[in-house]
């Protein structure tokens, strides 16, 4: 991870800075591992607070540095809201991007392209200021940035006027299927804001690279292929669990929280083939104690077993005649798991998800049908495509409160695991599963377009 790995010339260097949350960090990290693969050196620059936050074990030739988002003991949740902490992170992050820059000069590997995530534009800005190459990365899909693009541009305006959406390169919407940011106008104004202005001056990027692949999101892409010069090169997990080109790239490397590793195996180990409900959330979703207690319920009441991640500080909203019951026997909770590891295991029958990218491309990458208990931002509408234009997966219908209930939840759950539906829904896992191998492995979509942007960045050099 130091610079002694380069003991040959590289071909350019790339500065990469990731909004510092999990979902962000991971594919924006395997990116560069795929990079260093093309002589590419790359230096990853986390917030101070997530570096001495995170394990991390990258295991490839990358240079880890900090920036500071200006709450360097306690992150975002220092800040106390999200327009405090964006504002913050605009003003220290700038000005420790910029000393990191020059810091990197003053060592003898400048920097030839700052890759930055979509949601910090001002990154651009620096990149601008020292005169060199500017490279927006998407962590969410195409479609739902094309709906964010609209709305900045003015194209969709808000609140949402009649009950339909209709956008270039996309299926017809319900207005509850764009994202809740849009669809419930007013709702979370900083993350709102944040979302919207990615767009504020991408017009100056010198290239837009989205973690999808082509074959997965092709109308879209071409639409917007049309505004900017846009390459996908993704889905960027691990190599093991794509093309297993890349030896050492068996995990993503860094995680903010510890999984049960060894617990999580085990106890899948002893479980017949396709057997397993395996539900998580992710690191961000907050959900109530209601529809935590929905959920519970229903995955007792299916009768599957079921592996649950349910962060620590999550674990409070369990019901406690949920955990006590002794017919429990077919469950286990714990409180993060090695998500990869798990989907990948032959036990695994179906994925409950909130819908966030990462845990949708994972699925599809590992060829699990999922459940789709969409809670915000941008999940709704990846839950869209997951039932009605992938078809490896089905929704959940919230009530009037905004409630999954457990008949409905244990309804999806059967027919995935053992319906009639559930047998195409497995059918369409596997072709997008192959699909999705095939853009990454050699010559394949997003392995010319990562080839042909290392190309670049190396006539780029300095």
């Amino acid at each position: 991870m130091d610079d002694q790995k380069y003991t040959k010339p590289y071909k350019a260097h790339v500065l990469v800075l990731p909004y510092p949350a999990q979902g962000h960090i991971n594919p924006m990290l395997q990116f560069c591992k795929r990079l260093v693969t093309r002589d590419i050196k790359a230096t990853f620059a986390n917030s101070v607070f997530i570096s001495k936050s995170m394990h991390a074990h990258p295991g490839t030739s990358i240079t880890f540095e900090t920036i500071s988002d200006g709450y360097d003991d306690g992150g975002y949740e220092q800040a106390g809201s999200a327009e405090a902490y964006l504002e913050m992170f605009r003003i220290a992050g700038s000005e420790t991007l910029a000393d990191l820059i020059k810091k990197l000069d003053a060592s003898g590997h400048p920097v030839d392209a700052l890759i930055y995530d979509g949601f910090l534009p001002w990154a651009l800005d620096v990149a601008k200021q020292f005169g060199i190459v500017g490279v927006v990365f998407f962590t969410q899909s195409c479609a739902v940035n094309s709906i964010y693009y609209h709305v900045h541009k003015g194209l969709l305006p808000l609140p949402l006027s009649g009950k339909n959406v209709s956008l270039p390169g996309l299926p017809f919407l319900e207005n509850w299927e764009t994202p809740s940011f849009v669809y419930i106008y007013g709702s979370y104004p900083g993350f709102y804001d944040m979302v919207v202005n990615q767009f504020s001056n991408i017009d100056g990027a010198d290239w837009v690279l989205f973690n999808t692949f082509y074959e997965l999101e092709q109308e879209v892409l071409d639409w917007v292929a049309k505004l900017w010069r846009v390459r996908t090169i993704g889905p960027t997990l691990p190599s093991k669990y794509l093309d297993k080109r890349l030896k050492e790239d068996t995990d993503y490397g860094i995680n903010i929280f510890k999984p049960n590793s060894s617990a999580c195996m085990n106890w899948l180990n002893s479980k017949p083939n396709s057997s397993v409900v395996y539900v998580s959330f992710g690191s961000m979703a907050e959900l109530g104690e209601e529809q935590m207690e929905e959920i519970a319920w229903s995955l007792k009441d299916s009768n599957f077993n079921f592996l649950w991640a349910v962060r620590a500080s999550e674990q409070s909203k369990l019901p406690s005649k949920f955990i006590d019951d002794p017919t429990l026997e077919k469950g286990l909770i714990v409180s993060w798991s090695p998500q990869l590891e798990v989907l990948e295991h032959e036990a695994i029958g179906c994925f409950v998800t909130h819908c966030g990218l990462n845990s949708v491309l994972e699925a599809i990458c590992l060829g699990v049908p999922m459940v789709a208990i969409p809670q915000w931002t941008d999940q709704g509408t990846n839950a869209k495509f997951v039932e009605d234009v992938w078809c490896m997966g089905l929704r959940t219908k919230a009530d009037e409160k905004g409630i999954v209930r457990r008949g409905e939840l244990e309804c999806c759950i059967k027919e995935v695991m053992e319906g009639e539906r559930g047998r195409e829904i497995k059918k369409n896992s596997s072709k997008w599963k192959t699909l999705a191998i095939e853009a990454v492995d050699k010559g394949g979509s997003s392995d010319k377009n990562i080839d042909e942007f290392a190309a670049a960045l190396a006539q780029s050099h300095r």
